[in-house]
């Protein structure tokens, strides 16, 4: 029975790879709308990043546009916390009206301490403490609070200072995930919120803006770089500093993904010796740039580095002349 299932198997083993130099590179023009493409820049650079790096207040440099008092006193009141589970990040705890609430690397939990002020706070506003409550899957004895320098009392969770985000505006929003490398989303321990869940080594994920999109087992955004080659081989042209920025996803077995294309799944041998996966026979990274999962600040650097369809075009890509 083994020698037959053996014999069977490099038969089809054979066939796969024939079909699969055969498919590589058989690609049709791209599609013709294109989103966030940036000034052309060479394979290492970053070019113009999206949304999550954050910038200014919002990465939390204070201003002085602002004084440090006033945001903490206008915020609304958190009510009853509860944790709500996200697709991407897990449990993630959320106020009385379902708004994600963060934590800021550049506090500090022990003692807890808040070092978002002026600017900083109008687009982070801090949740107050008072009338703060817990609700089911959240435990009492992880809230707290601290002092502001303008003498208001701040809520924290596992001793962290919670805040809201300005631009989440619908309850379940967490589009101050990651930005500037600093804001994260609480989970009910005032960690930072990560998925509990493993995912495969490649999957698929509905991004609002770019659509169905390939995500490494992180949740880790892929990419495509149109100087690359798929035809008759896959050939990868970032290299030396190129890598740092934009890192080769490793082989993935076929059968450790789930919505991505098996046709020219494959990995092949880089110039430097090291394996790289590949989705329709075309190469494929993610961006040193994402500092969560969800983050798509690779999308149109350089007008070259483009998020993966299921089926490995690059989406948002300018057509083909």
């Amino acid at each position: 029975m083994k020698t037959s299932w053996r014999s069977a198997s490099l038969v089809v083993s054979a066939v796969a790879v024939l079909a699969l130099t055969t498919a590589c590179g058989q690609e049709t023009t791209p599609p013709a709308s294109s989103q966030n493409v940036g000034a052309t820049a060479a394979a290492g650079d970053y070019g113009s990043a999206g949304t999550g790096l954050g910038t200014g207040a919002e990465s939390g440099t204070a201003g002085a546009g602002a004084a440090g008092a006033g945001a903490g006193t206008q915020a609304t009141a958190a009510g009853e916390l509860s944790v709500s589970t996200n697709a991407e990040l897990g449990k993630v705890l959320t106020d009385s009206a379902g708004l994600t609430l963060y934590r800021f690397d550049k506090d500090t939990a022990e003692p807890p301490k808040t070092n978002c002020d002026g600017d900083c706070a109008t687009a982070w506003p801090p949740v107050p403490a008072d009338d703060a409550s817990a609700g089911a899957g959240v435990d009492e004895s992880e809230l707290g609070e601290v002092t502001r320098a303008d003498g208001t009392k701040q809520l924290t969770i596992g001793g962290w200072p919670a805040y809201r985000y300005a631009k989440d505006v619908n309850a379940g929003d967490t589009k101050g995930q990651g930005v500037g490398g600093t804001w994260y989303a609480l989970a009910p321990d005032g960690k930072k919120a990560k998925a509990a869940a493993d995912l495969p080594g490649l999957s698929t994920r509905k991004d609002p803006k770019l659509g169905e999109i390939v995500v490494d087992k992180n949740g880790m955004t892929v990419y495509r770089f149109m100087k690359d080659e798929a035809w008759p081989e896959p050939v990868s042209n970032c290299t030396g500093a190129c890598l740092e920025k934009w890192p080769v996803v490793a082989p993935v077995a076929n059968n450790d993904t789930k919505g991505v294309q098996k046709k020219g799944l494959m990995s092949f041998t880089r110039s430097d010796g090291a394996k790289q996966q590949t989705v329709n026979c075309w190469p494929i990274y993610t961006f040193a740039g994402d500092k969560a999962p969800g983050d798509t600040n690779g999308q149109g650097v350089g007008g070259t580095w483009y998020a993966v369809a299921p089926d490995g075009k690059p989406i948002g890509a300018p057509e083909e002349e």
